[in-house]
C-alpha cells in the first residue's frame, strides 16, 4: 500500500491534451509538460515542482481533491457539480486502499480539468518509481 499520495492539477486546452507525444515519458517534452500523462503513475516521473500537495491521511487528500474540483464548479455541468461530493467520498476510500484517484472534466471553451491523487512510496503498480519529492 502507498505511504502517501501526491496531488496534481492541470487545466488547459483540449488541443494540448490531444497531443499524445508529450504525455509519454519517452518524448522529449514529457518532463516539462504539465499535461496529464497517459498512465497515472507517470506523474511520479515529472518534476517535484508539479506536485500540488502531499498527504498521508486519506480524508485530507480527498478533501483537497474535492476543493480543487469545486473551485471550477461554475464551469462544470449541473450533473458534474452534483456528483463532486459523492466522488470526493469515493476518493477517500480509494486513497485509503492505496489506489490512485483521477478526475477529468471538459469545461466551457474546449478546456479540460484534470485532478489526480497518485499513490507513492511505493506506487501499487509501479513500485520502481521513486518519490518525486525525495
Amino acid at each position: 500500500m502507498s505511504d502517501h499520495h501526491h496531488g496534481y492539477v492541470w487545466l488547459g486546452s483540449g488541443r494540448e491534451l490531444a497531443k499524445d507525444g508529450p504525455r509519454r515519458p519517452a518524448h522529449g517534452e514529457f518532463a516539462v509538460s504539465r499535461v496529464p500523462p497517459l498512465e497515472l503513475a507517470h506523474w511520479l516521473l515529472k518534476p517535484a515542482s508539479f506536485v500540488q500537495g502531499t498527504w498521508r491521511d486519506p480524508g485530507e487528500a480527498a478533501a483537497w481533491w474535492g476543493r480543487c474540483v469545486r473551485a471550477h464548479a461554475d464551469a462544470l455541468t449541473p450533473h458534474d457539480r452534483q456528483q463532486v461530493s459523492d466522488r470526493a467520498e469515493a476518493a477517500a476510500r480509494a486513497v485509503a486502499g492505496g489506489e490512485d484517484v483521477a478526475g477529468g472534466w471538459w469545461l466551457a471553451g474546449g478546456r479540460f480539468l484534470s485532478v489526480c491523487l497518485i499513490g507513492c512510496s511505493p506506487h501499487r503498480f509501479r513500485p520502481e518509481y521513486r518519490c518525486p519529492t525525495g
